[in-house]
């Protein structure tokens, strides 16, 4: 391993605040699951979208590609461009801008209107998503800082799985407008308990673009970057399009795919708790894993997946590797920027950003070009990429790393 690339945990200990405690960290939290639910928002809507504003579906997911887009690019820029303004103050301002913005969506009466409002959703969530990661070790004690920081990361993994099928019920009973009102409503009462609950946030120090882009001369942060990349745009190539692929393949009701998605969801949920506690022992080994199976369940729809059954199964596999992507990935990059991990913060969140907008694109293109079942091979490809790029990786567990 080069000098440059030696890897240690033995950080620094934030300084704890003397206000906040764990209700602004919940607020923080809440913050996330916000976000990332305003940007996952249209997975389950994607058909009545498409028929309301009169596009394909592959145009449809565009509403995701755009909002990928520009939350991969705002994540680093507006971490750089707050410089030393309260994060308290711009994290209200993020969510007012977010929650205008979902109304917006909801309004929208043509697909240019839906795509303005996506961009400033894009935003809104690219720049929380990359200010909350770091104040964990600003809202409590020393010691609890790493239950703090999963506490709001966990944010991130719950609407990543209970954010689309939430949306899907709400459509489903209500329709797809209602359901995008409804996440600006949530963002006005997480800006108010934001308001109320977090304390006083100064800037420690400015972010420099220049740094964070000096991260990729770390050979270990762009292995866990290539991963991030392969992973999560193989699924989201094949997950933004899973509404179709379930009424289309596995021939599944359109009354019960807010159902299958909520399994799927429940199967994160579990997936996210259950890698949180093993990753600590090798997150080598546990990608391993989660490449594996991501790969082997998306792969199989097409042949194992062609009833009601079939697909349920496959989904609970797939919830439960995908669930546990977002600690995995961050654990990585911890490990291998232990000194850098608000940059570290906003290169992963430009990137994961970036390959949800990429695999949101091609599945959208593939399906348009090649069918539904084709969304699923290309999914599958990629994961296996991840895999294989795993399988090359060079990271050292948790506790060898302590002791470099």
């Amino acid at each position: 391993m080069a000098k440059g690339d030696e890897l240690s945990l033995e950080t620094p200990a934030p300084k704890a605040s003397a206000d906040g405690g764990w209700p602004a960290v919940v607020a923080v939290a809440a913050g996330t699951f916000t976000v990332v639910t305003s940007e996952m928002l249209p997975v389950g809507l994607l058909t009545p979208i498409g028929d309301s504003l009169g596009v394909s579906e592959g145009m449809a997911g565009l509403t995701l590609t755009v909002t990928g887009l520009v939350g991969a690019f705002s994540a680093p820029l507006v971490t750089s461009a707050v410089g030393r303004v309260d994060r308290r103050v711009v994290l209200c301002f993020l969510m007012m801008l977010l929650a205008a913005a979902n109304a917006l969506a909801a309004w929208s009466p043509n697909f240019a209107v839906m795509m303005v409002a996506r961009v400033l959703i894009g935003v809104g969530m690219g720049g929380v998503w990359s200010l909350a990661g770091s104040l964990g070790g600003r809202l409590v004690r020393a010691t609890s800082v790493g239950p703090a920081t999963s506490t709001i990361f966990g944010g991130v993994a719950l609407a990543s799985v209970l954010g689309v099928p939430a949306g899907a019920y709400i459509g489903e009973l209500a329709g797809w407008r209602e359901a995008f009102l409804a996440v600006a409503g949530l963002a006005l009462v997480v800006t108010v308990a934001m308001a109320v609950l977090l304390p006083p946030l100064p800037a420690e120090k400015a972010v420099a673009l220049g740094g964070v882009m000096r991260l990729f001369h770390n050979s270990q942060v762009v292995t866990g970057l290539a991963v991030v990349a392969l992973l999560v745009t193989g699924h989201f190539a094949a997950y933004t399009y899973v509404r179709p692929v379930l009424e289309n393949v596995s021939g599944v009701q359109t009354s019960l795919v807010g159902t299958l998605l909520l399994v799927y969801g429940i199967a994160g949920v579990v997936g996210n708790f259950a890698v949180g506690a093993l990753v600590g022992r090798s997150v080598r080994g546990v990608l391993l894993v989660i490449t594996l199976a991501l790969a082997a369940s998306v792969l199989l729809v097409p042949l194992l997946g062609l009833s009601l059954a079939g697909a349920a199964i496959l989904l609970v596999v797939w919830g439960l590797a995908y669930g546990g992507v977002s600690v995995s990935t961050q654990t990585w990059l911890a490990l291998a920027a232990p000194q850098a991990r608000e940059g570290a913060t906003s290169l992963f969140v430009g990137v994961f950003n970036g390959a949800i907008a990429l695999g949101a694109f091609l599945g959208g293109r593939m399906a348009d070009g090649f069918g539904t079942r084709s969304v699923l091979w290309l999914g599958g490809a990629l994961a296996v990429g991840a895999l294989l790029v795993t399988a090359r990786g060079r990271i050292p567990s948790p506790s060898a790393a302590a002791t470099d």
